[in-house]
């Protein structure tokens, strides 16, 4: 079960515990299980709300998985990657340190989660 700390500029850090391989379990749904304040409307990856910063904290290989499509345009309109970012990382097979909350699955591995970042 991986270790997820989440933190935030105005509140205390907090970390908690996940259930990886679920297929189910997004960083937005852990974070409202655990009553964390990471802001969200559309739930479906497309308004950007929820965008986090990830840091995989195991000295293995990230298992961040791939954006989803939805991910990549919307970090694309925010600006937090080019599409040589993409393809760089899909070549690359390394996951981006930005993601949404909403569609960022749980793997097995130890995660720094920033929420409030723009």
């Amino acid at each position: 079960m991986p270790n997820i700390t989440f933190t935030h500029p105005d509140y205390k850090d907090k970390t908690v515990y996940a259930v990886a391989g679920s297929h189910t379990e997004t960083i937005l749904k852990i974070a409202r299980e655990n009553k964390l304040p990471i802001s969200f409307d559309c739930q479906d990856g497309e308004c950007g709300t929820c965008l986090i910063k990830v840091t995989h904290l195991d000295k293995k290989t990230p298992k961040g998985g791939p954006l989803t499509a939805k991910e990549q345009t919307v970090l694309q309109q925010l600006g937090k990657l080019s599409s040589d970012d993409i393809e760089q990382m899909s070549v690359d097979d390394i996951p981006s340190q930005w993601r949404l909350a909403c569609q960022m699955i749980v793997r097995d591995e130890d995660l720094l989660v920033e929420y409030g970042v723009s």
